[in-house]
């Protein structure tokens, strides 16, 4: 499978909007509408928040959106990661959050230390994302365990 990630445009958000996990999960992720809304409101001054389209041989499936202060090693953080319901238990969100940290390495040659968040009752979430390095620091932040991975 070729996974490829794009960003959020005005060519392509109409197709992330009607993203969506299964009724069961959206308690474990914002919607899409939530994550790009905060990258254009900006409510943390210093941070950039960018969406991203997750597309598997051409077609959306999923998506997420990067935080990031640019002028920093550590301050980088993935948000909002899904795949949409319809595309879920194939393989797709493995194969894409490892592209995703491919492109975090490509994009921020200067990060040093990519961190994200997850709800304590998300298994499936957690083993993955420990899966690929991530830490569970134990730390809570807004209800969510924080998990780091610190780049070579």
């Amino acid at each position: 499978m070729r996974i490829e990630i794009t960003e959020v445009t005005r060519e392509n958000w109409d197709d992330a909007l009607r993203l969506a996990v299964a009724p069961a999960q959206q308690e474990f992720v914002p919607s899409v509408m939530e994550s790009v809304a905060e990258a254009y409101i900006r409510p943390h001054e210093k941070e950039i928040v960018t969406p991203y389209a997750i597309y598997a041989d051409g077609q959306m499936v999923g998506f997420f959106a990067y935080s990031s202060e640019p002028e920093s090693a550590d301050n980088y953080w993935i948000n909002g990661f899904l795949i949409d319901r319809r595309f879920q238990g194939r393989g797709y969100g493995k194969a894409a959050f490892g592209a995703i940290l491919e492109h975090v390495r490509a994009t921020f040659p200067q990060c040093r230390r990519v961190g994200l968040t997850v709800c304590p009752d998300n298994q499936l979430a957690r083993r993955l994302y420990e899966g690929f390095g991530f830490r569970n620091t134990e730390e809570l932040y807004q209800g969510e365990l924080v998990h780091y991975l610190d780049f070579a």
